[in-house]
């Protein structure tokens, strides 16, 4: 390693050390003969002063410095001057005495300033994100994030629960959003498509008999943005068989306590209230009610909302449809009490909400094949439709498959209450614009008339 230690790590205790630091210069400040710089690592800042006594050629190299210069520098630590200390800094009392310095790799002076303080335009941060990205207060969102994913896997394999990983190139069966389709060059007309969610192949092997399994998947929805949604996102998935609501509910509460507790030092108090559907809609006009008594307070308020609907009135369409998934099961166990009216029958299904954001949701699915060609049935798609779209989910409920249900949690708006963010784009290391462009590689783009031959597409 070129270093020794972090910009972060050191202390009052490191005095008369002689130690090696590596970083970006984030600060020059020039004092006659002595000149100051601040050196950033993803840890946190040191002060290096460079004094002409100790090593003359260093201090004129020194001169040179400029803001994000890459160095290596070599010195003893000392105690900062009476007065000069700085109590917000960890490092705050000590400096480092530089007696060599290499210049690493000089920079070009960067379109913003590297600051948690200095807010430059949105667009320009998308831009040179690779940049926006070594701002303090960035990092330390995906810092936190890596500490969640670790919580979530350590409690999950601790329960019992296998982690796979599902096609991304897979079948186009359209729910609600559009689907990203991906042309087959090797099968001429055809098409994958970018998975919405992981719901069909969690179902399934779920059949397989594997009984517990969750993924931090990779979900795609070709669809108008907010600042809530990314046209890629990433969620957490689970599943499990031979359960019931109340275990999901078990589970995912202490879940969230275990994240709370390992990645923001917090307890949290479960179990979460319930509230209806309906109650919900009828006392705050929402299914996604905030029920804080201070809505600017930091409080985490989760709360689920249970007994939905099963199907929706489609005005635009003029028919009935799902209000979650087709997959979900109805409060009726049996097939003739889908008989009554649709508006009536409510589903197994659930949303976890945080602060008056939807973070989760999910339902017992069904589990029988005539159940699952009965609701197919009611919104309307054609027995030839349902075995084009999901024939192999139909055929695989043929050969005993368990009951099962799980719930998908939204990692990027969690963490973005998590970190108090305004949008979801600052807790995504690489985001999407609201147009759903990438303005760093300037992604989507033109492709060559060979690579369309390839695919057998012509552009109208």
């Amino acid at each position: 390693m070129l270093r020794t230690h972090t910009c972060g790590e050191l202390r009052e205790s490191d005095i008369g050390k002689k130690v090696a630091l590596v970083g970006w210069v984030h600060a020059r400040r020039d004092h006659g003969k002595l000149i100051f710089i601040d050196l950033r690592d993803r840890e946190g800042l040191t002060q290096v002063v460079f004094i002409p006594k100790v090593n003359k050629e260093v201090h004129k190299i020194a001169q040179d410095l400029r803001a994000e210069y890459v160095i290596l520098v070599k010195g003893a630590v000392g105690q900062r001057p009476a007065g000069t200390l700085n109590p917000k800094l960890p490092t705050g009392a000590v400096e480092v005495a530089a007696e060599e310095l290499t210049i690493l790799n000089p920079s070009k002076t960067p379109p913003f300033e590297i600051s948690d303080e200095i807010k430059a335009q949105e667009e320009l941060r998308l831009q040179y994100r690779y940049l926006d990205l070594r701002k303090p207060g960035l990092q330390k969102n995906f810092f936190l994030r890596h500490k969640v994913y670790a919580a979530i896997r350590n409690y999950l394999d601790g329960q019992g629960f296998l982690e796979f990983e599902t096609p991304i190139l897979t079948k186009s069966t359209p729910e609600g959003a559009r689907d990203y389709l991906v042309p087959s060059r090797l099968n001429e007309g055809k098409f994958f498509a970018l998975p919405q969610s992981p719901q069909l192949f969690k179902q399934l092997l779920m059949v397989a008999g594997f009984e517990r399994y969750y993924q931090i998947a990779r979900c795609f929805r070709d669809e108008d943005l907010r600042a809530d949604r990314q046209p890629e996102f990433t969620q957490l998935d689970i599943e499990m068989s031979f359960i019931n609501e109340e275990d999901i509910f078990s589970l995912t509460e202490n879940l969230m306590k275990a994240v709370a507790d390992k990645a923001l030092g917090i307890n949290l108090k479960i179990p979460f209230p319930r509230m209806s559907y309906d109650e919900a809609v009828k006392k705050y006009g929402s299914d996604k009610p905030d029920t804080r008594e201070d809505k600017n307070s930091d409080s985490l308020n989760f709360l689920w909302v249970i007994d939905f609907p099963l199907f929706k009135y489609d005005e635009e369409e003029k028919k009935w449809d799902m209000e979650h998934h087709p997959f979900t099961s109805p409060k009726p166990t049996r097939i003739e009490e889908l008989d009554k009216p649709l508006k009536d029958i409510k589903s197994n299904s659930y949303d976890l909400v945080l602060n008056g954001n939807e973070i989760g949701s999910g339902s017992i699915r069904i589990h029988n094949r005539e159940m699952q060609e009965k609701i197919f049935k009611i919104i309307g798609l054609s027995d030839e439709e349902a075995r084009r779209r999901f024939g192999f989910l139909l055929d695989a409920f043929t050969y005993g498959a368990p009951p099962h249900g799980g719930i998908a949690l939204g990692l990027d708006r969690l963490m973005a209450i998590f970190t108090k963010s305004e949008s979801i784009r600052d807790v995504i290391a690489f985001p999407k614009t609201q147009k759903a462009s990438d303005l760093m590689t300037d992604a989507p783009s033109d492709v060559s008339e060979k690579q369309l031959r390839e695919l057998h597409i012509k552009i109208r």
